[in-house]
């Protein structure tokens, strides 16, 4: 097989080092730190939200709570009367202020076979 011309230029390519980074590069481990100093808050606010969660569950309007592989997100199913509703419940959340939450109305298919996913 021969190779294009993209192919050979690709395959020679060396990309320039930054001046900086040139030379002996040595790397130093400091001590650990961690995110913010109250732990204990951290702690207390994860709390909050798995017990605010679970008593949505418990209530029927949070339906469906699901972990996305390989990520710090879950995908949700929540049976609401309205939007105002699902807002006030998205926003008493105590983890809401740093979620990048996005809805999506669904509706049931007419073609569903299950009777219970109203």
């Amino acid at each position: 097989m021969t190779k294009s011309a993209l192919q050979i230029a690709r395959a020679d390519y060396a990309p320039k080092m930054p001046s900086d980074l040139r030379g002996n590069v040595k790397l130093v481990e400091g001590a650990s730190t961690e995110s913010l100093s109250d732990q204990e808050e951290i702690k207390k606010t994860l709390l909050k939200e798995k017990e605010y969660s679970q008593s949505l569950q418990e209530l029927g309007k949070w339906r469906h709570l699901w972990r996305i592989t390989g990520e710090y997100s879950n995908i949700s199913i929540f049976d609401v009367e309205s939007n105002e509703e699902l807002h006030n419940l998205l926003q008493g959340l105590p983890l809401f202020p740093y979620m990048d939450i996005k809805v999506m109305p669904l509706n049931r298919h007419p073609s569903s076979i299950r009777d219970n996913d109203t």
